[in-house]
């Protein structure tokens, strides 16, 4: 906002005053209220307010299927992952008081604590997991699995949960479309990228898209496993879902596990790389100075109206 108001006043031929900037960021406030008020109503009589709606349109080149259109290996195709540059401030860290916002932003996109914590300890620690760890670790492989899946481990562990204790939101969890839309997103909550979060938007997905779906997670070769022994493994088997790792973080993985895991060896991924959140990280992160102490409403607001950009704007180049 402060740049903005700068520039304002430098056009307006007027000197800066503090209070303009707060003067504008009401008005920031009030026009997105009045245009989220307008595009409700515009829904409501196009019929774009029913459940998923969102969801099932974001991506029509992902999820507009015509008639007799030729059936495809997979169905629908997304990448998931988590990044911490969006982390947010908690305001009562040095014993102050939190000031009373009780302002909710709408999004489309996020799904709440209560839904991902439905999947809370869903994986149990390996035995020999030490209480500082951060992250879940993957449970014990079975004889023959691959052995990159029980290489992963978590570093500085007890310097990240120094980190994690002053931030309320330690960063957020995403999905995406292959053409990059930004599908789902939730927050990671002083934690880092625990199971629970991509379980949550895994079930979201099945939910929404059903069968024959796919989906690259940069540890998605150890993940496979963690999915398979939740509450959603039986379901994700019966859907047919298919789990992989991206191109880009799959060549850190072994030679085996590549022939596997990776969409190079997988029939029907074509040219999609399942880095799709790595793209949409690469130019979020700008958002990190102007957001980490931010109130936690204009945190998620900033977040969401960049995203809505984002996809507006991968709309308008489908055809390029």
């Amino acid at each position: 906002m402060y740049p903005t108001c700068k520039a304002l006043c430098f056009l307006h031929g007027i000197p800066y005053q503090p209070y303009l900037c707060s003067q504008f960021s009401a008005a920031y406030n009030i026009y997105l209220e009045i245009f989220h008020s307008v595009d409700k109503h515009l829904r409501a009589a196009l019929n774009h307010d029913t459940p998923n709606w969102c969801l099932l349109n974001s991506c029509p080149a992902c999820f507009y299927k015509l008639q007799d259109e030729p059936a495809l290996q997979f169905d629908w195709l997304v990448s998931i992952d988590g990044n911490n540059s969006l982390k947010h401030w908690d305001s009562t860290i040095y014993g102050t008081t939190a000031r009373i916002d009780s302002r909710k932003a709408h999004s489309d996109y996020w799904i709440g604590p209560t839904a991902v914590d439905q999947f809370k300890g869903e994986v149990k620690a390996q035995e020999d997991s030490s209480p500082d760890d951060w992250q879940d670790e993957p449970v014990e492989a079975n004889q023959g699995s691959l052995t990159c899946v029980t290489r992963w481990r978590n570093a500085g562990p007890e310097t990240r949960k120094k980190m994690f204790s002053v931030f309320h939101e330690s960063g957020i969890f995403i999905a995406a479309c292959r053409h990059r839309f930004v599908l789902l997103a939730c927050n990671m909550i002083r934690s880092g990228e625990l199971a629970k979060y991509p379980l949550a938007l895994i079930d979201k997905l099945l939910t929404v898209y059903g069968k024959n779906g796919a989906c690259a997670y940069d540890i998605g070769c150890a993940f496979s496993k963690t999915l398979r022994n939740s509450s959603l493994g039986p379901r994700a088997s019966e859907l047919n879902f298919w789990m992989m790792v991206g191109a880009f973080h799959g060549h850190a993985h072994n030679c085996k596990c590549q022939l596997a895991w990776h969409p190079m060896y997988i029939p029907g991924t074509g040219h999609s790389e399942g880095e799709g959140c790595e793209h949409i990280f690469s130019a979020s992160n700008e958002l990190a100075r102007s957001t980490r102490h931010a109130s936690p409403f204009h945190w998620h607001q900033t977040i969401k109206e960049y995203f809505t950009f984002w996809d507006a704007d991968k709309y308008a180049v489908l055809c390029v």
